[in-house]
């Protein structure tokens, strides 16, 4: 087996399309899945992944981040990060529509999309949660969501550009993602194509924004948040992968899981 240090060093690929921290969890994910950092092992420090991947402690730290609130990593504090005794499991869930859990009767939530991206390389997390080869291309659609014009969450929607719907279909929606006045991926979806996506559960656990995910919520990077992480499926096959960011002054939650 390729030792630690010599995978976690290989040279990271550079795509304008997807963050470097999304590459620097993936190449740990790797390495989490493929036995490389065994369960229950201690995971080098942020400067020595920094140093061995060649990016700054704060991609690191990031990266690191995501890979906490998704359960694969956890701390000991005065100690280090240590790989998961037990990986997640791969579930296909699935919630209503974020807008429709956080609007109130008198207080609609808007939606800003801040990004609408083509990823040609796409990191390990999306292409797991999605049923994709390694590195497949996919769509990335970030959404503040605001209510009384504040803002009250971030949701991350990820789609794939081919493969559980084809490619011209997938082109589609991904316009209409851009259309103005248009809502969430998951709501277009559920529009689309109704009882075919099919029924789950969402993982809920609790974390804070980090830097990048901060500013565009205008909270501090430390601000406790609910990270709620979805996926459905159409007619079995994985289609729909998000991670919304909720933050305390959304309030009360409600999730009502249907079929």
């Amino acid at each position: 087996m390729v030792d630690r240090l010599s995978f976690l060093s290989e040279e990271i690929p550079r795509d304008s399309g997807v963050p470097l921290r999304a590459r620097v969890h993936s190449r740990i994910l790797d390495a989490i899945r493929s036995g490389v950092l065994p369960p229950g092992s201690m995971i080098p420090t942020e400067t020595e992944l920094g140093q061995l991947m060649g990016v700054s402690r704060t991609v690191v730290r990031e990266a690191l981040m995501l890979l906490d609130e998704d359960g694969f990593l956890f701390s000991r504090r005065g100690v280090g990060r240590f790989v998961a005794d037990t990986l997640p499991p791969r579930g296909l869930e699935r919630i209503r529509p974020l807008e429709e859990l956080l609007s109130t009767p008198t207080s609609p939530v808007t939606l800003h999309r801040s990004e609408v991206t083509l990823q040609h390389q796409s990191a390990t997390f999306v292409t797991e949660g999605l049923g994709l080869r390694a590195n497949a291309t996919t769509w990335f659609f970030e959404t503040v969501l605001s209510r009384d014009g504040e803002a009250v969450a971030l949701s991350q929607e990820h789609f794939p550009a081919a493969g559980a719907i084809d490619a011209d279909t997938s082109d589609a929606i991904a316009a209409a993602m851009r259309a103005a006045g248009s809502g969430s991926l998951l709501s277009i979806l559920l529009d689309r194509y109704g009882p075919r996506i099919g029924r789950g559960a969402v993982r809920i656990t609790p974390g804070v924004p980090g830097a990048s995910r901060a500013a565009l919520l205008g909270t501090p990077a430390g601000e406790p948040v609910l990270i709620m992480t979805q996926t459905a499926a159409l007619s079995g096959a994985p289609c729909y992968l998000a991670k919304h960011l909720v933050l305390g002054r959304a309030g009360h939650l409600s999730v009502l899981q249907t079929g």
